[in-house]
C-alpha cells in the first residue's frame, strides 16, 4: 500500500548519502518528490532517474538553501511543479570538526547558516505551501546534539539547536496540523563519511564494537524512519527527537 500516495515532498541535500535514500524511500511510497541539490546536478538527475525507472514521480532542484534566495527558488519551483507540499525534509547540512583554538568566523557561519538557518528559512517557506489538512516536516539531526564530541562544538551546537527548534516549531505548527520531528542518527556509512577516512579508520571498529547492534547505518536506515513521520502511521506524533543510533548511548 502506498501509504504517500498524491503527496508531494521536499528533501534537501538529496543528491547522495542519507537525503538520496529519503527521497527514493518516499517516493516509493507513492510521494512525488523535489530531489534538491547543491552542487551535485549528476548525483541528483541520478536520484531522480532511479525514482521514475521504480515508477515514481520526481525533479531536481538546484538551490543552495544556505541562502535565502536559494531557499525561495526551490519553493517557487516546487509550487511551479505540483501546485502544493505536504512534507518536508529538512536534510541538508554540513559538518566540520576544529579545536578551539581553530574555530574562526568562517568555520561558524559556514555551519550555522546551513544547518541552522537555511532549516528555518526551508521551514517558513514551506509551511506557505501545506494546506489545512496539515504536513509533515523532519529534521535530520544527529546524536552529537544530546551527546557532543570533542573537537565538534560548532556541529554539536548546530545540531542542538535543530532539536530545540524542532520542539518550539511543533508548538506553534500544531495548530496547523503540522507537526515536526527530528531524527537524529548515529555514524552512518555515506560518501561524506567516506571522504573524512572515518568509514575505514579504528574509530569506526570501536563505535562498530559499542554499538549493540554490532555495525554502523546505512542510508536505508535513516531513511525508512524518517518515512514513517511522513506517514499518517505517525499522525500522533510531533516535537520528538528520535535516535537512531543502533543502540548506541555514549
Amino acid at each position: 500500500m502506498s501509504k504517500l500516495k498524491g503527496k508531494v515532498a521536499v528533501v534537501t541535500g538529496a543528491s547522495k548519502g542519507i537525503g538520496a535514500s529519503v527521497a527514493e524511500y518516499l517516493a516509493a511510497e507513492g510521494a512525488s518528490v523535489v530531489v534538491n541539490y547543491s552542487s551535485s546536478k549528476a548525483g541528483a538527475d541520478a536520484v531522480v532517474e532511479r525514482i521514475r525507472k521504480a515508477g515514481g514521480t520526481a525533479v531536481a532542484v538546484q538551490a543552495n538553501v544556505s541562502q535565502e534566495a536559494g531557499v525561495l527558488q526551490l519553493f517557487e519551483e516546487t509550487k511551479k511543479a505540483f501546485q502544493r507540499l505536504d512534507i518536508l525534509v529538512n536534510n541538508a547540512g554540513i559538518y566540520s570538526f576544529a579545536e578551539l583554538a581553530a574555530i574562526t568566523p568562517e568555520h561558524f557561519h559556514q555551519q550555522f547558516d546551513l544547518n541552522v538557518l537555511g532549516l528555518l528559512l526551508a521551514t517558513r517557506e514551506a509551511v506557505k505551501l501545506i494546506g489545512p489538512e496539515g504536513g509533515s516536516i523532519i529534521n535530520i539531526s544527529s546524536i552529537v546534539a544530546p551527546m557532543p564530541v570533542a573537537n565538534a562544538a560548532v556541529y554539536s551546537a548546530t545540531k542542538a539547536a535543530v532539536d530545540a527548534i524542532t520542539v518550539s516549531l511543533s508548538l506553534e505548527l500544531g495548530p496547523r496540523r503540522i507537526r515536526v520531528n527530528s531524527v537524529n542518527p548515529g555514524m552512518v556509512e555515506t560518501e561524506g563519511l567516506h571522504s573524512t577516512g572515518i568509514a575505514a579508520s579504528d574509530f569506526r571498529k570501536q563505535l562498530e564494537g559499542s554499538t549493540p547492534l554490532g555495525r554502523i547505518a546505512q542510508p536505508d536506515d535513516i531513511a525508512k524512519v524518517v518515512s514513517f513521520f511522513a506517514t499518517d502511521d505517525a499522525g500522533w506524533v510531533t516535537g520528538q527527537t528520535l535516535l537512531v543510533t543502533g543502540g548506541q548511548r555514549q
